[in-house]
């Protein structure tokens, strides 16, 4: 593979190389503590239509749903392979821990775009639960503490260009892609087999187990220099992803491995 091979999936598109990360990263740093607000009228319209709905019958909404969550998978598909791509070239270029402590992915070509998405992606990912909410369906706390505490932690990053940046929002894209493309299928009526869904809540308890080791490697080479952060800024992302894999390693073992318990248990019954 010659150098013009390797370096193809890095060529920018034409919307990416005149996206200004410098004026993204000021109005963040500016306007990050908005974050605060969204959360605040996330829960209020969340509990307050749970509350509404109560006495009303839920509604059907399968086409919004369709296109809604065919929308964000699109967009976690397109953002994986972009990001993805940047994070390969710097694996292969420069290492592991480079790809952990470069801030290059919050101004680097191709990236810089994709670093912003993301962090803005995760306001109108709130309207997930306006479906769970108006269709009458059971509402976990986990979906809505993590849909809280990644818009909260993503906003607050973003502004200091933390190291492990790269890592955090590629693998979110990653699943975003599988979870998204997961709950188009289902609301399109489409049957998708039962390991589909466990390779999903698989790949999230994964995701949850790299960001602890991503923010534990930041903190180790933080002292050493070249990998900037804020000890303030791992112990949030340490205790984020450490509250989301017993969460989430909760959910795996209620719904895969109890249920099926509970069904052997019935049968030899």
């Amino acid at each position: 593979m010659n150098e013009t091979d390797f370096y193809l999936p890095l060529s920018e598109y034409s919307f990416e190389r005149k996206f200004d990360e410098r004026g993204a990263i000021q109005w963040m740093q500016a306007n990050w503590s908005k974050s605060f607000l969204f959360s605040a009228m996330y829960a209020a319209l969340v509990f307050g239509g749970q509350h509404y709905m109560r006495p009303r019958p839920k509604m059907n909404l399968r086409r919004p749903l369709i296109l809604w969550s065919l929308s964000l998978a699109v967009f976690s598909i397109i953002g994986a392979l972009r990001t993805g791509s940047y994070m390969l070239h710097i694996l292969s270029s420069s290492g592991f821990r480079q790809s952990i402590c470069d801030q290059s992915f919050y101004n680097g070509p191709v990236s810089k775009f994709w670093a912003y998405a993301f962090v803005l992606s995760k306001a109108p990912e709130l309207g997930d639960t306006a479906f769970i909410v108006l269709r009458k369906q059971k509402l976990l706390f986990l979906h809505w503490y993590h849909h809280i505490t990644v818009l909260l932690y993503s906003w607050y990053s973003y502004k200091d260009m933390v190291a492990g940046g790269g890592w955090f929002m590629t693998m979110n894209y990653a699943v975003h892609a599988l979870m998204y493309s997961y709950y188009a299928a289902r609301a399109a009526g489409l049957r998708v087999p039962r390991p589909f869904a466990v390779l999903i809540t698989s790949a999230q308890i994964g995701q949850m187990g790299m960001g602890l080791t991503v923010s534990w490697l930041v903190y180790r080479w933080m002292h050493q220099g070249g990998c900037p952060s804020r000890l303030d800024n791992i112990t949030w992302a340490a205790l984020m992803y450490l509250s989301y894999l017993v969460l989430f390693s909760n959910f795996f073992y209620q719904t895969y491995l109890r249920r099926q318990d509970h069904s052997k248990t019935a049968k030899t019954e």
